[in-house]
């Protein structure tokens, strides 16, 4: 696909609010009479709802009982996600009893249906047996006693599986078939989609692949012989058929995915099937669009119109989408279904984008302005009809009528409505059913209830708001007058961003946050790789040794009191003057960090905003702690307190994070009024050059910050210095040791060190942890950066019920990962820093050959070493930090988690740590009890974020205070207190001058 294809909307991957909604709001402008027309209709079809709620309910009766801003309705979501794959009876008793207690069974309002009484009852019984102070150690033996520990577990995973039937047509397509002939002979239409995530491995994808394609054949054998668009229809998603579905990945997933969807979509074009790609999260939509074009676009779809997308109207470019495919329909002389949905990512994408820095959201921040979005797409998608077909998946009463009267009276063809299986069935009885005759198909998933988490928590999302229409129309206490009012005024006042809700930039207001680069956008990507492209690291640094320590710490301690004089509020400004310069000129820092610490493209992005988030960060908390101050004190006295900069302190910095930690050691030290003697690690001195070219330009003096690039006589010969006030250090525990001694036995005063250390960082999983979150955290925890970050997790504690899933999982995933030059965007590994390092690394490895249970396969030639997996024995403790790709793992019985603990602490290091549990139990008990600096729950343990997760371990992991955090500036100054006595020159004037009242 051309670039000039996506120009419409590529340019704008997140536009601002009011730069889209002004337009949004006039394409849906109507007068006075269409909008008491809409009005009439929609108020006919709540009364109808209302009047047909029966006694059995479904999605909208469990919805009002158990949201999401309901403890039950969390709760029930975790037990509904973890309980029915976790296999081993303690941990779902655990799990029961730490969900079940979180929650009032009891006295749940509104459950006067069967079917949410029926849920309730379930879950209240067993709240009755299992007591909010049960403790999880001695639940079962107390539960054997009152009714007997397997007829809980059976009660509850009933109730889950009750639910599941509900929301799942079926656990396999042939079920799916059979229930879904009740309802079409109503005349409803299905689409199925089979249930399952994105793929992590190459197995999952070609399960998947085989699921769509046996779906397709059965569907297509049971069809009948209706013509399009009647016949049913399946949905796809992309990310399931691919392992790498990214941005980044676009070559190698045009090559090898396209040819997969192409014939499964050839296989529905031979049963005259509809197939829908689904939507996906917006950093896919460009590489979505682009496998779309591709298989569209061939030959062999000609004179079939069953091929279509799903488009989220919660996307700011979901207008400019619609008007895409459109073109591609008339491009290529075809016709498309389009299903319009609200969209199920939002709280991801809302993340993502405060996460990455981005300009703006992708998506709507309120819920008017996604409606008013939705009904937006809906007109113009009518106005395609030509080469559309749309579809409008809805449940919402006053969007129906909407539709209906933009589509026109009389007009039942061209276009459809869709309602998912469980929900909507009072609304569409009126208009499938009723005298509107209009078309509507039943999105039905199929597949086990174990997979139903991600399809249930994205329907919550969509409708589960308390502020949605499905949470409300079931509820009679709401006025039908409140259901009636129109999106668009809600946002009359041009209110159109949730003001909860921080714009990206503004997470840290006042401070800045560092702006990012999102590689979904195709625009920001190759610009990107151009400015990397155009970075060198030609030029040559002065020779630095050991001879000119000497000169270079007089030159600072001579420039150190002019620095220290200065205004702080001054000091801070030219911190985020360089800030502005390092952000300004990324994409070729980036290029020099590829080229000279091997960092890939997501790598690099990241240790550039780190190092701009470190100087705003200084320079912010510089201006909070620097300012004088008055003690309290007894009358006739004055005590005046101030800090100020310790002199001359020495920064010595790793390859590892030669920007970041590096900017981050001498920006503290220079807000704090400290002249500084920078010393970069041997392999990364350019990086290290550039950096203090931006301090420089940007207003510190020369001779304030000094560059000392060298090796370890270079390292001595600094510390040694008596001038030294301070030192700041990453590296090595034994080089921290080292520098300690030297300190301890050098004469003059007592200073400072602050050490960052290594660290034999742990992950744990329990049984309820979720395969794919696990899978994901450790492969980007222990391989990214090529294992090269003090953080990254170097053993992974499994239970062993789930262990063979998992390590299986893990292991496929790992297997997908691309090796080779950091410079290319597809590129997850790069190499290793130098020849010594991978040495070091090859040694262990052949140590440990026989232990080896997976290994990559490394590129030829260059410092590349393949992510390695090691299985350590039962006797095994990791006690060692092995600093590259290579993950350890073990496994441990249920019930056996303080040994893990007391095995992680035993080591001496307490960096990093990280545990995937759903039961809060677990984590309270887990994370009060390991001894690590930085504790992770449920996600990553890497790429701590400046001022949000201060960084910093504890034991031989270092001395703290934690980089990025509260009390890391306060180490770079002294305390000083002026006490006067006020009286000595004949009395307290002040107090004498007080008036009596």
């Amino acid at each position: 696909m051309s670039t000039n294809f996506l120009a419409p909307f590529a340019a704008a991957y997140a536009p601002a609010d009011e730069a889209v909604l002004p337009d949004l709001l006039q394409r849906i402008a109507r007068d006075g009479v269409a909008q008491k027309q809409i009005d009439d209709k929609a108020r006919s079809l709540i009364e109808g709802i209302r009047e047909r709620a029966g006694s059995v309910g479904g999605m909208e009766d469990f919805l009002r009982d158990y949201g999401l801003s309901t403890k039950e309705g969390l709760a029930l979501m975790v037990m509904a996600e973890a309980l029915l794959r976790v296999p081993d009876a303690a941990t779902q008793d655990a799990l029961i009893a730490d969900k079940i207690t979180a929650g009032n069974w009891e006295d749940t309002e509104g459950a006067d249906t069967w079917f949410v009484s029926a849920a309730t009852w379930g879950l209240g019984l067993s709240s009755k047996i299992v007591r909010p102070d049960d403790s999880p150690s001695g639940l079962l033996s107390h539960l054997t006693k009152r009714i007997g520990g397997p007829a809980v577990r059976q009660g509850v995973r009933q109730s889950m599986r009750y639910l599941g039937h509900q929301f799942v047509l079926g656990q396999t397509i042939e079920e799916g078939l059979k229930r879904a002939g009740a309802q079409e002979a109503k005349g409803y239409r299905y689409s199925y989609d089979m249930l399952g995530e994105g793929a992590r491995t190459w197995d999952d994808a070609k399960r998947y692949a085989a699921s769509y394609a046996d779906a397709i054949e059965e569907i297509g054998r049971k069809a009948g012989n209706k013509p399009l668009p009647d016949r049913p229809g399946i949905s796809i998603k992309l990310s399931a058929l691919h392992p790498r579905y990214t941005a980044r990945n676009r070559d190698a997933v045009l090559r090898e995915l396209v040819p997969e969807v192409l014939k499964l979509v050839q296989s529905a074009k031979s049963f005259d099937l509809n197939l829908t790609i689904d939507a996906e999260e917006a950093d896919r939509l460009e590489l979505s669009l682009d496998v779309i074009d591709a298989v569209f676009s061939d030959p062999s779809l000609r004179g079939w119109d069953g091929f279509g997308l799903a488009i989220q109207a919660y996307q700011k470019r979901a207008i400019a989408v619609i008007d895409w495919v459109a073109d591609l329909c008339r491009k290529n002389d075809g016709r498309m279904m389009v299903r319009l949905v609200k969209g199920a990512y939002w709280d991801s994408e809302v993340k993502h984008a405060q996460v990455e820095g981005a300009a703006d959201f992708p998506v709507f921040t309120r819920k008017a302005a996604t409606d008013v979005s939705y009904t937006a797409c809906a007109r113009q998608m009518l106005l395609h009809r030509d080469v559309l077909y749309p579809q409008f998946a809805t449940h919402n009463a006053l969007t129906v009528a909407t539709i209906l009267a933009f589509a026109g009276d009389g007009e039942k063809g061209g276009y459809e409505f869709q309602r998912l299986h469980g929900m909507g069935e009072e609304l569409f009885e009126q208009i499938t059913e009723g005298r509107d005759g209009v078309p509507c198909r039943i999105y039905a998933p199929v597949g086990h209830h174990r997979d139903l988490l991600a399809y249930l928590v994205r329907r919550l999302l969509e409708n589960g708001a308390n502020s949605s229409f499905v949470a409300q129309v079931g509820d009679k206490d709401v006025p039908i007058d409140d259901l009636l009012t129109s999106p668009a005024s809600w946002l009359d006042d041009g209110a159109y961003r949730h003001p909860d809700i921080q714009l990206p930039r503004r997470l840290y207001a006042p401070r800045k946050n560092s702006r990012g680069i999102e590689f979904g956008s195709r625009v920001e990507l190759k610009h990107t790789l151009d400015g990397m492209a155009a970075a060198s690291l030609s030029g040559s640094l002065e020779a630095f040794g050991a001879e000119d320590v000497e000169a270079c710490m007089a030159k600072a301690q001579a420039a150190f009191p002019a620095w220290r004089g200065r205004d702080v509020k001054e000091r801070a400004s030219i911190l985020e003057r360089a800030a502005d310069l390092l952000e300004s000129d990324t994409t070729r820092i980036m290029g020099v960090l590829a080229k000279e610490a091997g960092k890939t493209v997501d790598d690099g992005i990241a240790e550039v905003r780190e190092a701009v988030d470190f100087l705003r960060y200084y320079a912010a908390e510089a201006r909070r702690i620097m300012v004088p101050r008055m003690l309290p004190g007894p009358v006739g006295e004055d005590n005046a307190y101030s800090l100020t900069g310790r002199g001359v302190v020495v920064t010595i910095a790793p390859w590892n994070f030669p920007l970041a930690i590096f900017l981050g050691q001498v920006s503290a030290a220079l807000a704090a009024g400290n002249a500084v003697v920078a010393k970069p690690a041997p392999q990364t001195p350019i990086i290290a050059a550039e950096a203090l070219a931006l301090l420089h330009k940007a207003g510190v003096p020369k001779d304030a910050l000094i560059l000392a690039p060298g090796g370890a006589e270079t390292g001595q010969a600094l510390v040694g210095d008596p001038r030294v006030a301070a030192i700041a250090f990453t590296g090595s525990t034994a080089t921290a040791k080292a520098i300690n001694l030297q300190l301890a036995q050098k004469p003059g005063a007592i200073i400072p060190f602050i050490a960052e250390t290594g660290g034999t960082n742990a992950m744990i999983a329990d049984a309820t942890a979720l395969p794919e979150q696990v899978t994901d955290d450790v492969i980007l925890s222990a391989f990214r950066s090529a294992g090269q970050r003090c953080s990254a997790c170097r053993i992974l504690y499994v239970q062993e019920d789930v262990a063979e899933r998992m390590l299986t999982m893990i292991q496929g995933s790992a297997a997908t990962l691309e090796m080779g030059d950091p410079m290319l965007p597809q590129t997850d590994i790069g190499p290793v820093i130098d020849a010594d390092a991978l040495s070091r690394l090859r040694d262990y490895v052949v140590e440990k050959k026989d232990q080896i249970v997976w290994q990559g396969k490394a590129p030829e030639g260059g410092l590349f070493m393949a992510p390695t997996i090691i299985r350590l024995r039962d006797d095994e403790v990791l006690d060692r930090e092995i600093f590259g790709p290579v993950l350890h793992v073990k496994t441990y019985k249920a019930g056996k988690l303080d040994a893990v603990i007391d095995e992680i602490n035993s080591t001496g290091f307490g960096l990093t740590f990280a545990l995937h549990s759903r039961i809060q139990a677990v984590i309270d008990h887990v994370t009060a009890r390991v001894g690590a600096g930085n504790v992770y729950v449920n996600r990553n343990q890497i790429g701590a974020i400046v001022e949000s997760q201060p960084f910093g371990g504890q034991g031989l992991s270092g001395t703290g205070p934690k980089a990025g955090g509260p009390l890391y500036l306060t180490r770079f100054v002294q305390e000083r207190v002026v006490s006067t006595d006020t009286t000595a020159a004949g009395g307290n004037a002040s107090l004498i001058a007080l008036e009596d009242h």
